[in-house]
């Protein structure tokens, strides 16, 4: 059964009707200017319009998908036992160099060349080498803490016998500084309450798995695997796409899921939480028009495509790419030449986009 919408009457039609209801009453024309009648009708009118003005905002307030965003946050969210995720500060390894056996105190302040700092978690005494290895933290929770292996830091104040130029190491997943990320936006909110409305938990169906993962903050995708080592058993990876360096989780985030999931999930699920691992897809493209504002909006549209279609041990269709790239603005005709064919990837294994090399066309 379909159920007509209710048509809102304009101030003016509000204001013509209370005013014909009035002459009606009193014999007066309401819509006579500076009347008595016209400016009871005119005062009943905007009343009447500011009340429907509130009843339209208190059913938008009902529905999760149309409430303000105070409302989703405060209200909305909590019933469904849902809370914004908070902001989370990165962390990881510095590689420290100076004078052998000298020591950089912990809550040493480091900083970045445009002012983020981060701490010095321990105490860290230089090698016979005069090299060492240090953890640090950002100062202030963020995805703008997130640093590529390779940056340089500097002493906030002078470390006597240290260096005053300090590399951002690599983690061992391709990160250095990871797990910074933002408060999460009411959008992601709002798309977080719709999914636990319309798949509730199930006592550890795929969707729960889901759920638990991605309720960690700086998990942006994830995927769940069922039977992945056999029978009982469940295999979750994911992404977190603030990372500086790669999308893989380092260790510290996969901790951060595997104790997540642990506090919930059934006591007999056997699970195992790994970060995907990544296979650069290189593209060979020509394009019509070959301009740069071209070349930069097919390079939008294949990130996109791969962020939408990329699953681990998913496969990658030449046809949705190709009609992906047609889609970018001012692309008039194109031709891809590599990949050949559609690219089937191993299990645990995500295509991600490659380096573009740009051809002739035709």
């Amino acid at each position: 059964m379909t159920y007509p919408s209710y048509p809102r009457p304009t101030p003016q039609a509000l204001f013509n009707n209370l005013a014909s209801q009035l002459g009606a009453v009193t014999g007066a024309d309401g819509r006579q200017r500076r009347s008595t009648e016209s400016a009871f009708a005119r005062m009943w009118a905007i009343a009447s319009n500011d009340l429907g003005n509130y009843q339209d905002w208190i059913s938008r307030q009902i529905f999760v998908g149309t409430s303000d965003d105070s409302t989703l946050v405060t209200i909305q969210a909590p019933l469904w036992g849902l809370s914004p995720k908070p902001p989370s500060p990165a962390t990881g390894p510095v590689l420290l160099t100076g004078t052998p056996g000298a020591t950089v105190p912990a809550g040493t302040t480091l900083q970045r060349t445009d002012g983020i700092t981060f701490t010095l978690a321990a105490d860290v005494t230089l090698s016979v080498a005069g090299t060492g290895t240090g953890t640090v933290t950002t100062t202030t929770a963020g995805a703008v803490g997130n640093t590529s292996p390779g940056i340089i830091l500097s002493p906030l104040s002078p470390v006597p016998n240290i260096s005053s130029t300090i590399t951002v190491g690599n983690d061992g997943s391709g990160n250095g500084l990871s797990g910074g990320a933002d408060p999460e936006t009411a959008a992601a909110l709002r798309g977080r309450v719709l999914a636990r409305i319309q798949q509730p938990p199930q006592g550890g169906a795929v969707a729960d798995y889901y759920d638990w993962t991605v309720a960690v903050p700086g998990v942006t995708r994830a995927w769940v695997l069922p039977a992945w080592l056999g029978p009982g058993s469940v295999g979750v990876t994911f992404v977190c796409d603030a990372n500086q360096g790669a999308i893989t989780p380092s260790a510290t985030q996969i901790s951060a899921v595997q104790a997540a999931i642990a506090a919930v999930r059934p006591v007999c699920a056997q699970v195992t939480v790994f970060a995907p691992t990544l296979q650069a897809v290189p593209i060979t493209l020509g394009v019509d028009p070959n301009t740069v504002a071209v070349q930069q909006a097919v390079q939008a549209e294949i990130v996109d495509f791969f962020y939408r279609e990329s699953v681990p041990g998913g496969t990658i269709y030449l046809s949705r790419l190709m009609a992906a790239i047609s889609c970018a603005a001012g692309v008039y005709r194109q031709r891809l030449v590599t990949p050949a064919a559609d690219l089937v990837m191993p299990a645990g294994t995500l295509a991600v986009p490659g380096p573009i090399t740009w051809a002739a066309y035709p």
